[in-house]
């Protein structure tokens, strides 16, 4: 009896178990994943919450607009996504401490350098 795995079965128990893998933190982010990061939130987010994030279907993602708001509450929107909405949720691509980043930018505002 062959009692090795299924090809796919293997795939999709590595790609569960990278899931869970406790994420990185912004101290050990490659510049690459930063880089990445950036793509995603002027092109991903800036499609619904404006190319230069001042809001369109979405809020504004200025640090005008994000003054007052906690930053776990943002880091939450940013991974579960806001239910009944537009905002899908980012869980999938990013672990917390790259949202915790994402957030971080954000409060600080993008610059033309990034």
């Amino acid at each position: 009896m062959d009692m090795r795995r299924p090809r796919h079965r293997t795939g999709m128990i590595l790609t569960c178990a990278v899931m869970f893998l406790p994420a990185m933190g912004a101290a050990d982010m490659t510049v690459a994943r930063q880089t990445e990061l950036l793509h995603l939130l002027k092109q991903d987010c800036g499609s619904c919450h404006g190319m230069t994030l001042q809001g369109g279907l979405g809020p504004a993602l200025t640090p005008q607009a994000l003054n007052g708001k906690l930053d776990v509450m943002l880091r939450d929107t940013i991974l579960n996504g806001r239910p009944g909405t537009p905002m899908p949720p980012w869980r999938p691509f990013m672990g917390t401490q790259e949202a915790d980043w994402l957030v971080q930018v954000l409060q600080r505002g993008l610059t033309d350098a990034q």
